[in-house]
């Protein structure tokens, strides 16, 4: 439950999009008399999943919105088009705005100095990184963080240019199994002919960026910065800021080792630390 529904009435409709959906999906099941298990069933979830959606208190999965928009006959794409507003309260307040630029964007660049970024991260490996903050809605918070790597897989998708310290690689978040599969993923995107993934190899040296950024280029427009920190990230737009952001992204990439080794080292990383 996020924390902008914490002290409204579970029965109004209209207090949050996560309440409005639910009950949107609660009436329309009902009124076909169908049950929870139906609506279980068409959607691969648990039964404790419908129940949690139907009274507010889980974000929904896209997959469940379009689950509903194909076993409720007249719902129109209704549902697929309320998950948008439904997901938003996922985020936090802050963050909502840079997630709605993200979306739009043609090219994500980002660069993170301890951990994979959120739009590369595994499922395990997401939740073992917000679990370590103890929040109370975490499986809202990782349905959120996974959704958002859909604009590497859409229609068009955006390019991604992601570079990282060769430490990263080496932290263990969660265990050795999730790192295993938090690699191969990484490996599988560095393969991808339009995404890059640089490493920036460990040779005990400063290399001057110690704060994860991100940079967001668009179709028009100019880009955008996002700065990742406690206890809120902020995104800058101003140009001296964005040429600032550029030239020290610019200056990552140089130091880093070069795409086409990616996927190799990833690979013996892999190996050397995680078999």
């Amino acid at each position: 439950m996020s924390v902008e529904t914490e002290e409204t009435d579970p029965n109004d409709p209209t207090a949050s999009p996560l309440v409005h959906f639910g009950r949107e999906v609660r009436l329309e099941r009902e009124r076909l008399g169908l049950s929870r298990d139906d609506l279980k069933t068409a959607a691969t979830c648990s039964y404790s999943l419908v129940a949690k959606i139907e009274s507010g208190d889980r974000v929904p999965p896209r997959e469940f919105a379009e689950a509903c928009d194909r076993l409720f006959p007249h719902s129109n794409g209704r549902f697929l088009r309320l998950w948008p507003l439904a997901l938003r309260y996922a985020f936090p307040p802050w963050f909502r705005r840079y997630v709605e630029l993200e979306e739009k964007a043609t090219v994500v660049r980002m660069f993170h100095p301890q951990l994979l970024p959120g739009i590369v991260q595994t499922t395990d490996y997401a939740r073992a990184v917000l679990r370590a903050s103890r929040p109370t809605n975490l499986e809202d918070l990782v349905t959120a963080r996974i959704e958002r790597q859909r604009i590497l897989n859409r229609e068009r998708p955006a390019r991604l240019w992601l570079v990282l310290n060769e430490s990263v690689l080496k932290y263990t978040v969660g265990d050795e199994q999730v790192m295993r599969g938090q690699l191969r993923h990484l490996r599988d995107l560095a393969n991808v002919p339009h995404h890059r993934v640089q490493i920036i190899r460990d040779n005990g040296r400063y290399h001057g960026n110690a704060s994860p950024f991100g940079i967001l280029s668009f179709g028009e427009g100019s880009d955008v910065v996002h700065v990742d920190g406690f206890p809120r990230g902020y995104v800058l737009a101003e140009q001296e800021d964005v040429a600032a952001a550029q030239d020290a992204y610019d200056l990552l990439k140089a130091m880093a080792a070069p795409p086409d080794e990616s996927a190799d080292l990833i690979d013996s990383i892999s190996k050397d630390c995680y078999s």
